[in-house]
């Protein structure tokens, strides 16, 4: 028990150092297919991040930090070429042809984007399958975010290394189990998402005893203050990612992301200097809301039609909610083993609150002033 008790301190105290400075958004491209009404072409747009295409081809020719707008144009060809032999679509069993068109730049949330058109020659009749492989050698985890328009409906569907092929007369299900899977994913590679819950949840197991913690008595009182943490942080980031995801409200991505690691570094720290002792559930649900514009970025870019939109937001969301569960079911037992314990106490606790902190001040200083802190 004893080596169980170290190896889980020092698993949340000593895990924060390599965690990545990037630590909310993923890496992710839009893939945008229209087919036409009459013959068999598609038509497509395809917004892929200039960063990625630095890192896997090379963009950035003075090698100065810095990509501009001509070392992207000179590099057109190579980005045509690069992207175009990972995406396959097939019509009715048949291979499509890609002709790459012309590129622009675009800026989204999160960065600059080159917007890559192309007229995909397909047969005139049958279902069409995509098969997405953009930065599988380099990035397991990116995602190809797929609106595909046919008439008047729009289908969506989530492309990765786990997932790469899709066809799209199946895409209204296999888009919203898709985007389930993906908001499992995002809750569980966002770190500063993790971090802010692990701080809330770190006393939940404790009680406040004059100027020390003390171990709570009776599971229902830990399970309670369990349930409204977690209930307030899912009202909350619901009702923000949902205003965000459908164009209500529109925040630009550098004050969220500065807000949601200052979030991390105050529920740290209260941890430590105790503010609002009993009242966790509240800022579970004012940093909530900020949360929620995070979580939204993905979502965001996407454009899609009302109707899609609301299916794959559904989606999305519950994919949160249960890795956000997940995580919950993992810890907490182990905490409830522990809370007795000066371990738990001092070094979980107070020194697990203390490595956060100190992650979460480098996360932003990083995002307010687009310095480089920490390794990506």
């Amino acid at each position: 028990m004893k080596r169980l008790w170290i190896l889980f301190g020092f698993l949340l105290a000593g895990a924060t150092w390599s965690l990545p400075a990037a630590a909310h958004k993923p890496s992710d491209a839009y893939l945008r297919l229209t087919m036409a009404q009459t013959g068999g072409d598609v038509r497509g747009e395809w917004d892929i991040a200039l960063r990625d295409l630095d890192y896997a081809i090379g963009l950035d020719a003075d090698n100065d930090g810095q990509l501009t707008w001509d070392e992207a144009r000179h590099r057109h060809g190579a980005i045509a070429a690069y992207a175009l032999a990972r995406l396959h679509l097939e019509r009715g069993g048949a291979a499509c042809t890609l002709v790459p068109g012309r590129q622009l730049v675009d800026t989204h949330t999160d960065g600059a984007y080159t917007v890559l058109a192309f007229v995909a020659r397909c047969p005139r009749a049958g279902t069409l399958a995509v098969d997405y492989r953009l930065f599988a050698d380099v990035d397991p985890q990116h995602k190809g975010l797929a609106s595909v328009r046919d008439g008047a409906g729009v289908r969506t569907l989530v492309l990765g290394s786990d997932h790469p092929r899709a066809t799209v007369d199946d895409g209204a299900a296999s888009g919203f189990l898709a985007y389930v899977r993906h908001g499992v994913l995002h809750i569980w590679i966002g770190y500063d998402h993790i971090l802010f819950l692990l701080s809330l949840l770190l006393p939940a197991v404790l009680v406040r005893d004059g100027g020390g913690w003390r171990a709570v008595a009776e599971p229902r009182a830990a399970l309670a203050d369990v349930l409204k943490i977690v209930t307030a942080f899912t009202v909350a980031h619901s009702i923000t990612l949902s205003l965000a995801a459908l164009g209500v409200v529109a925040l630009p991505s550098r004050w969220v992301e500065s807000a949601i690691a200052l979030s991390v570094l105050l529920a740290a720290l209260n941890n430590i200097l105790p503010v609002a002792r009993g009242r966790r559930w509240a800022a579970a649900f004012l940093f909530g809301l900020v949360h929620g514009f995070g979580f939204a970025g993905v979502l965001a870019e996407l454009g899609l039609q009302p109707r899609a939109l609301a299916a794959s937001l559904v989606g999305f969301n519950l994919g949160v909610e249960t890795g956000q569960l997940a995580i919950v079911a993992a810890f907490l037992p182990l905490a409830w083993l522990m809370r007795s314990t000066w371990f738990y106490r001092r070094m979980v606790l107070v020194g697990g609150s203390g490595a956060i902190m100190l992650v979460a001040a480098l996360w932003l200083g990083e995002r307010l002033f687009d310095l480089k802190l920490l390794p990506v």
